[in-house]
């Protein structure tokens, strides 16, 4: 059984996670990378990518489901609970926080300048967690040009779940070639299709959420359609300039973007609401976790099985790599984003262990101060 030192320690590495992981699952990943791989030693580089690669095969959010693996690994089940919650839980508070001012004032405070220095020091972050994840996973030619071709194709805006999928089926058929026996290991949870439902009660808050969470595969952008299909077109609920306020909110705070449910839970039913909402989008993927993670270390040991949870790496890491250059155009702009660009960049390489949260909290000011000139 864990310890409780293992347990306090999960605890406050994903509340600080929690509070400093910007920019969407990829950053929030390279930033675990860090704190957890190259810093404190908790899991190994390579069963670390696997974990990756794991959770692009299952419904939710994948930088929550990965400090869920994360908190399982290092302190069990508790761990699973406490840690997940921990980096869940200072997202949702701040996002409560802007749904309070929205409802009552229609506006949210702003925070522009702040969010304007963050931008470039997280694309950085992704770039040097790709980097240390590629001299692992790219071990050999055939890795290095599927991670190419994934790259070029995520590039041009092909569905990532595609691509994920595409890459798990080239390992297998790659593997099957060299190998008599088939032992394939297949980690998809497939979910059916479940009914809609009318008008609104806190129950069916719950199982409108629930549903979602159990489901979503993919970017805030595909929530957002889960979103306006359930939401706005079919429950009347919200209207879709509601919706898109709640997913901006999710998006330029801190921590996973599926904490716009909280923003949607207190507009349609203020605290209870934004509780129900919250904790029925998550709950998938505490179950998805904890029935997947015996599994990842043992497909090692099929040649299937472990073939195909290498294309699924190097296609997951090609993505990261493109949600970094897909960031650097739309960021790096004007000559303030690009010197917090090369600040960071200089930071990170120089100042190896230094956590996240500080390169963040420094880029944040940084860019506040510079948004005035």
């Amino acid at each position: 059984m864990a310890s409780i030192k293992n347990l306090k320690e999960v605890i406050i590495v994903f509340f600080k996670l929690g509070f400093s992981s910007f920019g969407g699952p990829a950053a929030h990943i390279a930033m675990m990378e860090k704190e957890i791989v190259s810093k404190r030693k908790w899991l190994s580089q390579e069963h670390f990518i696997d974990l990756v690669g794991a959770t692009n095969l299952i419904p939710g959010p994948n930088s929550t489901e990965m400090a869920i693996h994360c908190s399982l690994e290092r302190a069990g089940y508790l761990g699973l609970i406490f840690g997940g919650l921990s980096f869940i839980i200072p997202s949702v508070l701040i996002t409560g926080i802007f749904a309070w001012f929205y409802k009552n004032y229609h506006s949210i405070p702003a925070l522009q300048g702040f969010f304007y220095g963050i931008k470039p020091a997280v694309i950085l972050i992704i770039i040097n967690a790709v980097f240390n994840f590629g001299k692992k996973v790219y071990k050999n030619t055939y890795l290095w040009i599927l991670g190419i071709i994934i790259l070029a194709a995520a590039i041009t805006g092909i569905n990532e779940i595609f691509l994920i999928c595409l890459a798990g089926v080239s390992g297998l058929i790659k593997s099957l070639g060299n190998s008599p026996k088939i032992k394939a290991f297949a980690p998809f949870i497939l979910m059916p299709t479940l009914p809609k439902i009318g008008a609104f009660s806190n129950a069916k808050l719950f199982w409108v959420f629930f549903k979602i969470g159990a489901v979503l595969f993919g970017s805030g952008y595909v929530l957002f359609a889960y979103l306006d299909d359930e939401l706005v077109k079919h429950l009347a609920w919200i209207s879709r300039q509601e919706l898109m306020d709640a997913i901006a909110v999710g998006q330029f705070t801190p921590g996973p973007v599926l904490s716009a449910s909280t923003f949607i839970g207190y507009q349609l039913n203020g605290w209870s609401g934004a509780c129900i909402a919250t904790a029925a989008i998550f709950i998938p993927s505490f179950f998805f976790v904890a029935l997947l993670n015996p599994f990842v270390k043992k497909v090692r040991t099929s040649i299937v099985a472990s073939s195909f949870i290498d294309a699924v790496n190097a296609a997951a890491i090609a993505l990261m790599f493109a949600v970094a250059i897909q960031m650097g155009r739309l960021t790096i702009i004007t000559w303030q984003s690009a010197a917090i660009g090369i600040l960071a960049a200089i930071t990170i390489f120089y100042f190896k262990k230094l956590s996240s949260f500080w390169i963040i909290l420094g880029s944040s000011l940084l860019g506040y101060l510079l948004n005035f000139l």
